[in-house]
């Protein structure tokens, strides 16, 4: 049965999902310390997640692994928040700017909702066939 669902992309999208949500929480932290004097801003780096990804699932389709589930099971892939590199330091020595980090949740709200979107469209193709119904 677990094998099922490592023929879609349904573990990629798992992996996307939590880089989405970990990536929003440092990202509304960021906002939360707006007025703290010194703050630095962190994130996650999308384009690093993004290689990771794309290798990890090159590796499974290449390796076939019997004892994991998905495509994806690194870790690392996401190992921690990184400091943003901001361009602009204010005079309070913080450089957590409210559009700059708007702009970014509003580009991470997008990429969980489509991870959410081609999830759901996955289990209804898995339900219409196990339940032979298209």
């Amino acid at each position: 049965m677990l094998g099922i669902f490592k023929s879609t992309t349904i573990p990629a999208l798992e992996q996307s999902l939590t880089f989405s949500e970990r990536r929003h929480e440092l990202l509304a932290g960021n906002i939360a310390n707006l007025d703290t004097p010194g703050y630095r801003s962190r994130d996650l780096d999308e384009s690093e997640f993004q290689n990771a990804l794309a290798e990890s699932i090159h590796d499974s389709r290449r390796t076939r692994p019997t004892d994991s589930i998905g495509a994806v099971t690194r870790d690392d892939i996401y190992a921690g928040p990184r400091a943003a590199s901001e361009q602009v330091v204010f005079h309070d020595g913080s450089d957590v700017s409210l559009e700059g980090q708007i702009t970014e949740i509003a580009k991470n709200q997008h990429l969980h909702g489509l991870a959410i979107t081609t999830m759901r469209s996955q289990f209804s193709l898995l339900r219409a066939a196990i339940t032979e119904r298209a």
